[in-house]
């Protein structure tokens, strides 16, 4: 009986074994080449978030670096904002994610009142137009499709719309009003990645919009979280400190020349610094053995995020096969993006450093 009992032991520990060993049937990267024409080259760029920087960055500071954008001749632009239709629901779901809409999202009530449509009719009315929009539309379409964009909640297509209009035509007209101009000019004039690189590249591109990808529902991963969350994520930090995070600082501090903003994008891009960084954030929480392995939660978190927001992005370029996409994104993201992004069979990850060199 005990040489059974020890015979059903091996067995159940070979199966535990054989469980735990599981590998996928399937890799997605084998595929990689195995495609009816061109591949869909996606180019992360990786960027500090200019409005926190000690001193402004203006259009002027990144015309080398949007010179260095534009020769990659995107066709699509992302950027790390939330879009409305998201906002919509960290709104209506306010219980799940506790200010989440105050903190992510603009409230565009007004705009919306005075379009007389709510977020799902202006974005079902947006691709209504788009897919009829001619090459050479009027100022009052355009005028009209800024309006549309307003409601929906995406301030930088609308940006787009209304920096593509001649400075006679950025007029009060087709259901735009006086408090949707303040709007634009309000967030117009914040130095921040989406106005100075992703909307003034979609102008000089000739884009139509940008395509918010952030991902906020993540946040519910959080949601029960208190105070030993805090501090153990701040003791995380402090076991070893990113000496590259500390270099991109001191760099932050000195900005003075577009070719000194050239100099950070690159520097925060290298593969080195953006493993360094998340080895020291990232794997630091992972590895972190506290009673409520609190460094798990918050890596879950981030998980969940990036994965959510690479498939906002696989969702802009999935019926258009072969463009170019740009994705502008805090520089902590790059790495998982580009880690999610090489899982895709239609991507081809395109050489950052190449293209700011």
């Amino acid at each position: 009986m005990a040489v059974l009992r020890f015979m059903c032991l091996v067995v159940s520990l070979a199966c535990i074994a054989a469980a735990s060993a599981q590998t996928p049937a399937f890799d997605p990267r084998a595929w990689k080449g195995s495609r009816a024409g061109p591949p869909t080259r996606v180019l992360t760029v990786g960027t500090a978030h200019l409005a926190g920087l000690p001193v402004p960055v203006d259009h002027t500071m990144t015309s080398l670096l949007l010179d260095k954008l534009s020769a990659f001749e995107p066709d699509i632009i992302t950027v790390e904002v939330v879009s409305g239709e998201q906002c919509d629901t960290l709104k209506r779901y306010a219980g799940s994610y506790p200010d989440s809409f105050k903190v992510w999202c603009t409230n565009v009530e007004s705009a919306q009142h005075v379009s007389g449509m709510d977020a799902p009719v202006a974005a079902a009315e947006i691709h209504k137009t788009l897919s009829s929009w001619p090459k050479d539309p009027t100022a009052a379409a355009r005028r009209r499709l800024t309006k549309l964009f307003l409601a929906t909640g995406d301030v930088a297509s609308a940006l787009v719309q209304w920096r593509r209009l001649p400075a006679n035509e950025q007029v009060i007209s087709e259901g735009l009003s006086d408090e949707a101009l303040k709007l634009l000019d309000r967030l117009g004039a914040r130095h921040d990645e989406v106005n100075e690189i992703a909307v003034a590249l979609a102008v000089r591109r000739g884009l139509e919009r940008i395509y918010p990808v952030d991902d906020h529902t993540s946040d519910a991963v959080l949601i029960d979280e208190g105070p030993e969350f805090d501090a153990a994520q701040q003791a995380a930090w402090r076991v070893a400190p990113s000496k590259a995070l500390a270099h991109e600082r001191d760099l932050e501090k000195t900005l003075k020349t577009p070719t000194d903003v050239l100099n950070l994008f690159r520097f925060i891009n290298q593969p080195g610094t953006l493993k360094q960084n998340i080895e020291s954030d990232f794997r630091a929480s992972l590895n972190q053995n506290t009673p409520g392995l609190y460094g798990r939660h918050y890596v879950s978190s981030w998980e969940v995020r990036n994965l959510r927001m690479v498939a906002n992005i696989c969702a802009t370029f999935g019926s258009r096969p072969g463009v170019r996409v740009l994705n502008i994104v805090g520089n902590s993201h790059k790495a998982y993006y580009d880690a999610y992004l090489n899982l895709m069979h239609d991507v081809e990850l395109v050489d950052t450093q190449a293209v700011l060199r």
